[in-house]
């Protein structure tokens, strides 16, 4: 297998040749000029850490593991009921957001309203990421107008498949834009199991570039979640001045754990109340809602 290194220095070749020809990402694709794989690999020592995974995780304190958890509820069957009970929880136990479907955006917000501290997630392009990239900024532009302040988009896993990544970088700058000047933050989904190595490192060098603000593993509704080395792989190609969100199937506190020290620094779960009960040594239910993520 091609050393990681290298492969890193191949793919920003490629990508940079890409976004040459989209003249609005020209500003972001000088900057990233400047990102060379000796810098992001010179501590060799962390980065073997990140990718073998420490065999004891540090421990998470459960009010910081809380603040850096997505209360998720994405299944399509979900009840109006059932969201009330998802921000109730968020509520109470300070999450980072609560994470719904477009159809429940204005809800979460309502009920949310007093709580100052759980923002009001939605998806866009979700799950296949295969609509086009005016409809994605529609979908952005009406979920902030109903009360979201962060965007998980899935990218265009086709266009990325098909080397295409001029239209992969359109399409996430628009939502970024879209975005950006309303305040909202923008988590582009990779959906990391239907990729090769090489396609999710260009997927998180495009959206490095397009100025997502986190590269997130899963949809939870593809063929696997989040695992270890490919949120080590994600930590190593964006540097540690973006996010990085594991998602799909962290359902206890010890995956929650191993997905902060390969370099997560957002989880997205519909287990969030038995992962924090977990690390306060409660035990918690064994039961989630099973919601994609």
């Amino acid at each position: 297998m091609e050393p990681l290194e290298q492969a890193l220095a191949r793919m920003q070749r490629e990508v940079l040749a890409a976004l040459q020809a989209v003249p609005d990402l020209q500003r972001t694709v000088e900057a990233f000029e400047d990102l060379r794989a000796e810098a992001v690999f010179a501590d060799r020592g962390v980065l073997t850490a990140r990718v073998t995974a420490p065999a004891s995780p540090p421990s998470a304190p459960a009010d910081s593991l809380a603040r850096v958890i997505d209360h998720t509820l994405l299944k399509p069957e979900a009840t109006a009921q059932q969201i009330a009970q998802l921000c109730a929880e968020a509520a109470e136990h300070h999450f980072a957001s609560v994470c719904v479907n477009p159809w429940y955006v204005r809800l979460a917000a309502d009920l949310l309203a007093a709580t100052d501290d759980v923002a009001v997630c939605t998806v866009v392009g979700f799950p296949l990421g295969a609509t086009t990239p005016q409809v994605k900024v529609f979908e952005t532009l009406q979920a902030i107008a109903d009360g979201a302040t962060e965007i998980d988009m899935v990218l265009n896993i086709g266009a990325l498949k098909s080397r295409r990544y001029d239209a992969v970088a359109r399409d996430i700058r628009g939502v970024v834009v879209a975005a950006h000047d309303a305040g909202a933050l923008v988590k582009v989904i990779i959906e990391a199991a239907l990729l090769s190595r090489e396609e999710k490192i260009a997927a998180c060098l495009l959206a490095k570039a397009a100025e997502a603000d986190f590269v997130k593993t899963s949809t939870g509704f593809g063929p696997g979640g989040a695992t270890v080395e490919d949120v080590a792989l994600m930590r190593a190609v964006v540097g540690e001045a973006m996010g990085v969100k594991a998602a799909g199937g962290i359902r206890t506190y010890e995956q929650a754990r191993a997905m902060l020290a390969a370099g997560a620094n957002r989880l997205g779960a519909s287990a969030g109340v038995k992962i924090v009960a977990e690390a306060r040594g409660e035990g918690g239910t064994t039961e989630d809602t099973e919601s994609g993520e």
